[in-house]
């Protein structure tokens, strides 16, 4: 009977390419999400819901703003030893270089494992929004005896092409692993499915140990998802744990069962921006038993004056002055002047917006300074320009970036 001594190890150490210039100062995991939040504040709000109070955070891309949100939001324990949340920059231990694989950077950190002495190791990445009951992962890994358990989630066949599938018998025993494939194969029980493998693990912890050593000592790209996974299905027993199945509470009738997105690419930050708003969102933040917590912010509460404000989200410290706003998320300490009007943008932190301003599907980073009368997001071939466009049409302001008049504020923490 495995035991009860549950460590989770969190990779935050991811570059977030697709999401440029977002994380052109940050790590993916620290790019601030819907109007308050971090997105790792969803998988340690995961832990904590769940009662696992020992947490290593493993950084490594341009960590420094994701190391200052932990400090400021995310102190817990100190006198309890099993309650913690310590980061782990890379320490250049064994091949003395930096990580060069998830499963490296758990490689370099296994005296942290050992000094611990868990039973089971829940290896989770940090830059997915979704909510997770892990003791529901933990109860199903024992149950079925297992030595690895892989959270998956059925996604339509036509889209399973961009994801990691997995292949699984009748019992949901892993016997086979295939990124990214051209033809994915359905699942046994529903044809018009795959099982996306999500990224997050339960170890046994002696056998984490075990498999870890054997990949350090062998040429690879020491990933769990290409190495790690598909070498253990061949001789120990890995199951994929639906993620369907996982019942969080608090959640609303209205919301998408087994919501959860990877928000790797702009399009996909921004649509999943977009669930959360209007009266029935596929993602309701809105959720006293299940809280995503961040840190605070003592700015006073959102303030309007003869605004209009259509299905959106404003965050704290915000004054919105005779302005009209659909369908968007404006962060904290945001003012919005006269005239302007804001349609399905994402407005971070401390933006100023003059009056007048006109502006359609714009990703704004924190500090950015609209003059009066701008027009962005409103004229494709001209946002070509000065900005980045995405395909769909998404025009990306960068952090802190002046646009006419103004200056950025460089001395606030990206």
């Amino acid at each position: 009977m495995k035991g009860n001594r549950v460590l989770a190890i969190i990779m935050a150490g991811g570059k977030g390419e697709r999401l440029m210039p977002l994380t052109e100062q940050r790590s993916k995991p620290a790019v601030p999400f819907g109007g308050k939040y971090r997105i790792t504040d969803f998988v340690l709000s995961n832990f904590l819901n769940s009662g696992i109070m020992a947490m290593y955070v493993l950084v490594q891309y341009r960590s420094q703003s994701l190391i200052e949100h932990l400090r400021r939001a995310w102190r817990i324990g100190g006198r309890i030893k099993q309650h913690f949340i310590t980061v782990v920059p890379p320490q250049m231990k064994a091949r003395g270089g930096w990580y060069e694989g998830t499963a490296d950077a758990v490689y370099h950190n296994l005296n942290l494992i050992r000094d611990f002495a868990p039973d089971l190791v829940a290896v989770f990445g940090a830059d997915h929004i979704y909510r997770m009951d892990i003791n529901q992962m933990i109860q199903f890994h024992r149950q079925n005896n297992a030595e690895v358990s892989v959270a998956a989630l059925p996604v339509p066949l036509h889209a399973a092409a961009g994801f990691g599938i997995i292949d699984t018998d009748r019992d949901g025993r892993v016997t086979g692993f295939e990124e990214k494939p051209k033809k994915p194969k359905p699942m046994i029980q529903d044809p018009d499915h795959a099982y996306s493998s999500m990224g997050n693990y339960i170890f046994d912890a002696d056998l984490l140990i075990k498999v870890l050593e054997e990949d350090a000592a062998t040429p690879g790209s020491h990933d769990f998802g290409r190495d790690i996974i598909p070498n253990l299905i061949k001789h120990h027993r890995v199951v994929a744990y639906n993620f369907r199945d996982n019942i969080v509470p608090g959640i609303k009738p209205y919301e998408e069962p087994g919501y959860w997105r990877d928000v790797g690419t702009l399009e996909a930050y921004w649509q999943a921006h977009m669930d959360m708003l209007g009266p029935a969102p596929l993602l309701d933040l809105r959720n006293d038993e299940w809280p995503i917590l961040s840190d605070t912010f003592d700015g006073p509460t959102a303030s309007f004056a003869r605004a209009t404000i259509e299905d959106s989200m404003v965050g704290q410290g915000s004054l919105i002055t005779d302005a009209k706003i659909r369908r968007s998320v404006i962060g904290r300490n945001v003012h919005i002047e006269h005239g302007a009007e804001i349609d399905e943008c994402i407005i971070l932190d401390g933006a100023r917006i003059g009056s007048k301003a006109r502006l359609r599907r714009v990703i704004a980073d924190r500090f950015n300074i609209i003059p009066e009368a701008a027009e962005i997001g409103i004229v494709p071939d001209a946002d070509r320009k000065l900005y980045k466009v995405t395909k769909s049409g998404l025009v990306i302001l960068p952090r802190g970036q002046s646009v006419g008049k103004g200056v950025s504020n460089t001395r606030v923490s990206s």
